[in-house]
């Protein structure tokens, strides 16, 4: 922030910023000035109130209703830039923040407006400059269920993700939910049976998933590290994925969530996966496809 109450100046920033920046300002009406983000609700309403005060009498209930009014838009407008600010470092270079949905940010910081948080504020900003790099990757129904959110279920997401192996889209794999692997991070029957209820994944403890028309060899991912996986047929090979799917909101909020790997999980999947019947290459030896 600088010292002068303005977030941001717009002469040291890039253009998607800039652009990001103009798009909000249009969409919330007049939240950015197109030189930089100001606290002007405050300003603004200390104004109005000042104004009303005289040109008329107003009671001592209508007063303390104004001032009760100054403070929540005040702190929203600041809830709301501070959201910006910390989206705008994590735009790249190619974001395409004018093709983000006028509507779509209305709904964002109708939805976030009342954040106050600081964990919670990174998620809401990251998701921004998510939807700024690739317009589109966020829906307004997962804005909607991530509003619902608590800081307590945004922990346990986050933890569930420490379990997500990229086998073509992230796939949290827990085989069993009930396993010391799982429980020592927080994540057990109880733990994933609150993210199913709260719409952000899927959980079948009877039956499972499975990945269908695998190849004879394919690459999968642990913490950004490559493992290659044989499977017994040619082709058309399906995959066990345990007891866990991201719905499409988890998969959308997975994006965003930067996860701790774990290097015993990692051991405890490749062995499942031996028991399960297929083999572990090392990459090095042969250059095979994504799942």
């Amino acid at each position: 922030m600088t010292d002068d109450g303005g977030l941001v100046n717009l002469g040291n920033i890039s253009k998607p910023a800039t652009v990001l920046i103009e798009k909000i300002s249009d969409a919330v009406g007049g939240i950015a000035k197109p030189w930089q983000i100001k606290r002007i609700a405050r300003a603004e309403a200390d104004a109005a109130l000042i104004e009303a005060n005289a040109r008329v009498q107003v009671s001592e209930i209508e007063q303390r209703a104004l001032v009760r009014m100054v403070r929540e838009e005040g702190k929203r407008q600041e809830n709301i830039e501070d959201i910006t600010a910390q989206a705008i470092p994590h735009l790249n270079e190619e974001a395409k923040p004018e093709n983000i949905e006028q509507d779509w940010l209305t709904h964002f910081f109708d939805r976030c407006r009342l954040i106050s948080d600081q964990q919670m504020q990174s998620v809401w900003s990251s998701i921004l400059a998510g939807e700024a790099n690739a317009p589109g990757s966020f829906s307004k129904r997962t804005i909607e269920l991530i509003a619902s959110l608590d800081k307590r279920d945004a922990e346990l997401f986050s933890k569930l993700c420490s379990y997500v192996w990229v086998i073509g889209n992230p796939s949290p794999l827990v085989y069993d939910a009930q396993h010391a692997i799982y429980g020592s991070s927080g994540v057990n029957f109880e733990s994933v049976s609150h993210l199913d209820s709260l719409g952000l994944i899927t959980f079948n403890s009877i039956g499972g998933y499975q990945r269908l028309g695998l190849p004879k060899r394919f690459v999968v991912l642990y913490g950004g590290q490559p493992v290659v996986v044989e499977m017994p047929q040619e082709s058309e090979n399906s995959m066990q994925l345990g007891n866990v799917l991201f719905t499409r909101a988890g998969n959308e909020l997975a994006r965003i969530v930067v996860a701790t790997p774990l290097p015993d999980f990692k051991e405890y999947a490749l062995k499942k996966w031996q028991e399960l019947g297929y083999k572990i290459i090392s990459p090095a030896q042969q250059a095979v496809p994504n799942a």
